[in-house]
């Protein structure tokens, strides 16, 4: 039990920190839960589910301030969601630790780019035919990429909103918006299969939930645009630096043999 007390509260810790970046907090969550000692279909499992948990609780708030894009969000999840298992299958063919370096030199471009980059805000509204061809495009790079590499789609659409001249806490309430589907989706497949401890979900979802909160709060109310974009930035170099440590660990281990 003291092992999924510590859990909950690094939870509440890292969930607070990134969805003010709109992502979820799977991708660490997970080799934290594992490194606690939990098997690591549960962790995937549990993790995915505390997504969309964590998502729906910061929804309240991001509606209020008016931050959630649903005309852009809507074709996202329509495009990215059968296109994620097309680039699963994609995958078994392609060379996926080439992909991968790619995918880093993305993100790390990306990182660069929100941080150091200080694009102009859009000057007028896009007219809806202009968010369905926004959204589309990116539901299908995040959908495909996402499906392909096994990362999470938000790590995608947020720097590419931005950099098509969205504000930051625009781009990050919606793709926070568009996680609550991925995250289910995947949470789905995990379950199915009886990967799921519901004593440490209890325990992590409220550290998930006031995280969220908690997070959402301070995206909407206290940071500015600047703030978001920095803390955008270090997330995607983060991202970054644990999949090239992931990808080390591996031509490490492959080495030995």
């Amino acid at each position: 039990m003291t092992t999924y007390v510590i859990a909950a509260v690094i939870t509440f810790i890292f969930t607070a920190v990134l969805t003010i970046a709109g992502v979820g907090a799977a991708f660490i969550l997970i080799p934290v839960y594992y490194a606690l000692g939990i098997d690591l279909r549960i962790a995937m499992a549990v993790a995915l589910l505390l997504n969309s948990i964590a998502m729906v609780c910061a929804q309240p708030r991001f509606m209020r301030e008016r931050l959630v894009m649903f005309d852009v969000a809507l074709p996202i999840i329509l495009i990215a969601t059968p296109l994620s298992p097309v680039g699963a299958y994609v995958s078994k063919y392609a060379p996926k630790d080439a992909l991968l370096w790619l995918f880093i030199g993305f993100l790390v471009f990306a990182a660069s780019m929100m941080i150091f980059h200080h694009p102009s805000e859009r000057d007028r509204q896009p007219t809806r035919s202009e968010l369905w061809r926004y959204g589309g495009a990116v539901g299908a790079l995040a959908g495909f990429l996402g499906g392909l590499l096994g990362v999470g789609g938000g790590n995608l659409i947020v720097p590419v909103l931005v950099w098509l001249g969205f504000n930051p806490k625009k781009a990050s309430a919606t793709t926070s918006f568009v996680v609550i589907f991925s995250s289910l989706a995947g949470f789905a497949g995990h379950a199915t299969l009886g990967h799921m401890s519901w004593s440490l979900l209890g325990l992590t979802a409220v550290g998930s939930a006031s995280g969220a909160v908690l997070g959402a709060w301070l995206m909407a109310v206290r940071l500015n645009r600047r703030q978001v974009k920095l803390l955008i930035g270090a997330v995607l170099y983060l991202v970054a630096a644990k999949m090239v440590w992931k990808l080390m660990a591996y031509y490490a281990g492959h080495a030995k043999l």
